[in-house]
């Protein structure tokens, strides 16, 4: 994308050398060496010759005297868009296929176990358009859908967990849509799926056009690697969104996300985040955005008093992995389909618990308590005044 910045690790890195980069490292990633794993000579040709980048990053723990090291490779996929989206619906779909492939692919090379795509993958981004016609044909059936089977199959072939957000039609209750992840085990079956907790109805994403909020809870997927979560999108502005999944065991949590930068975007907060929930449920995330800039035939608004537009900005772009240890890695390009690897070692969750006590010291029985009144119809916030003689 023309005018845009490829990434906040190539301008610190144009600008920083020596001394400085190493303090500016220790200071914002949480440590001087990005710990960068070597990537096959394969990968590279496969990357440069149909453009997009590839690097990975290890992760970590202590050896241990009773338990082994539990190494799982992760992989996160960032793309932009193939043909105009005027074109039709299926010639869309197929051609985003035949691009993600190819990187699926190399993961599956690289002997990643786990992938994550980015939010609704198979297609353009138009929940702003609010239009109903032709992007409903874009959703399909979370379990036998053409997207599921696509999947399926590299997964099987890579025996390699995949989790693809769809736009799903639910065909068993009315035909209605939702904001879908499915989870695809290791041998090509649905392990499950989860719905988006959290619509956003912001600016240019008033997404409840579509969907409305998810009714699956906070599944955590056991795998055969370890056990994962989704969190979509809007979902990682919700502490409590994060918390649940780590209450109920997830040892990773993916963030798929299709989330625009610019002054009104949330690209300031982005690198943020992810990295909270890290710290704060000692668990790792991973975070995934698209790239590009998808534009639409009809203009539309945002509700903002500002001109119809037929697009709402740059995606961003910025993919990335993070330690329950607030350790995270340099992020993807801002501009450019990736494939970021990570290679984590889990234990590091329990020996990050055993060090901070957060979970040991968050006090469940107080919030669950002052929650309860908060819900109470007659609540009246606990402010304290000073009492003037």
């Amino acid at each position: 994308m023309d005018g845009e910045a490829n990434s906040l690790e190539t301008i610190i890195n144009n600008n920083l050398n020596g001394y400085d980069l190493e303090q500016y490292n220790r200071i914002y990633y949480g440590r001087r060496n990005h710990l960068e794993v070597p990537i096959k000579e394969s990968s590279k040709d496969k990357s440069e010759e149909f453009d997009f980048d590839i690097i990975a990053y290890s992760f970590p723990a202590k050896i241990e005297q009773i338990r082994p090291a539990r190494i799982v490779k992760i992989g996160v996929i960032q793309h932009s868009i193939v043909l105009p989206t005027d074109q039709p619906i299926s010639l869309q779909k197929a051609a985003i296929f035949e691009k993600v492939k190819v990187i699926i692919e190399t993961a599956g090379e690289e002997g990643v176990n786990i992938l994550c795509l980015q939010e609704l993958w198979n297609m353009p981004m138009f929940v702003a358009t609010r239009e109903k016609h032709p992007w409903c044909e874009f959703a399909e059936s979370a379990e036998n859908g053409p997207t599921t089977r696509f999947i399926s199959e590299l997964a099987a072939k890579y025996s390699m967990v995949i989790v693809s957000p769809i736009l799903e039609r639910d065909e068993n209750h009315s035909d209605i849509l939702w904001n879908t992840a499915v989870v695809i085990s290791d041998n090509g079956n649905v392990i499950g799926k989860h719905r988006k907790n959290h619509v956003p109805r912001v600016g240019d994403f008033n997404e409840s056009t579509y969907y409305m909020e998810g009714n699956t809870g906070h599944p955590v997927f056991a795998t055969r690697y370890g056990k994962i979560a989704v969190n979509i999108c809007f979902g990682r502005h919700h502490v409590l969104n994060w918390m649940m999944f780590g209450h109920n065991g997830a040892e990773i949590v993916f963030n798929p996300s299709a989330t625009v930068g610019g002054d009104t975007g949330s690209e300031y907060m982005w690198n943020i985040e992810a990295r909270n929930a890290a710290i704060t449920n000692s668990y790792f995330t991973a975070a995934i955005n698209r790239v590009g800039n998808e534009r639409f035939k009809s203009e539309f608004t945002s509700g903002d008093g500002m001109p119809a537009h037929h697009s709402f900005g740059p995606f961003y772009g910025s993919s990335y992995i993070c330690a329950p240890d607030g350790v995270r890695c340099p992020g993807l390009s801002r501009t450019r389909d990736g494939l970021l690897i990570g290679v984590l070692d889990l234990n590091l969750n329990r020996q990050v618990r055993d060090r901070t006590c957060y979970q040991m010291t968050q006090r469940l029985d107080l919030y669950v308590n002052s929650l309860s009144k908060v819900l109470d119809i007659d609540y009246k916030p606990q402010v304290v005044y000073e009492k003037r003689k």
